[in-house]
């Protein structure tokens, strides 16, 4: 099957790219309103884009013709925090997606409890194992519907058992991958091999 994306609509090149690029991580991104409201939303185009220092690049789609309430806060406050999620967080982290007005903190809703920050004034999701305190470095328009905003990490928040000699142990994190449509999935299996010898700076070690 060869298909032209120029022939599609939109919403089908969406379903077309979400359903082949997978599984995507999820970052589950708080932020905060102008008036103070703190808003929470799951985005899976996310992706680490820099070790040194540390930054990671969520891509956030418009809304119409506007932008989310998460582009909107991040673009205003320069500040965000993204949570990594577990299995026993999934129906919730599913759940935050539903659209609410501005003035509707999905936390609030979802009976979430969050944890003030070290560095930046948006908070953390409590029951979140992973959370990354980010600072706004840049927001990149792409093509005609997306934002891809890059944060540098300055804080790092993990679970105890998860990390040992800043290795963070998968299997005990659990995480949440998004797959097409409305569909996640969880890992089970782990394959490791032997490291490739590419020298002292190779990036998948």
């Amino acid at each position: 099957m060869i298909i032209d994306p120029s022939t599609l609509s939109h919403s089908d090149v969406y379903k077309l790219m979400m359903g082949c690029i997978v599984p995507r991580p999820i970052a589950w991104v708080t932020s905060v309103s102008a008036e103070g409201i703190v808003n929470a939303a799951p985005f899976s185009a996310f992706c680490s884009v820099s070790t040194d220092p540390p930054m990671v690049g969520i891509n956030i789609g418009r809304r119409g013709a506007g932008l989310k309430d998460t582009a909107r806060n991040i673009a205003a406050a320069r500040e965000y925090v993204v949570n990594i999620a577990d299995e026993p967080l999934l129906e919730q982290l599913h759940l935050s997606a539903v659209e609410h007005p501005p003035n509707v903190s999905e936390l609030k809703e979802l009976g979430l409890e969050t944890a003030p920050s070290d560095f930046v004034r948006t908070p953390r999701i409590l029951a979140a194992p992973v959370q990354l305190e980010c600072v706004l470095f840049r927001i990149i328009e792409f093509g005609r519907s997306t934002q891809f905003i890059v944060g540098e990490i300055k804080r790092f928040h993990v679970r105890d058992d998860l990390c040992s000699n800043n290795k963070i142990d998968t299997a005990k994190l659990r995480p949440i991958a998004r797959v097409g449509g409305p569909t996640y999935a969880k890992l089970r299996e782990f394959v490791s091999l032997k490291p490739v010898p590419t020298g002292p700076k190779d990036e998948m070690q």
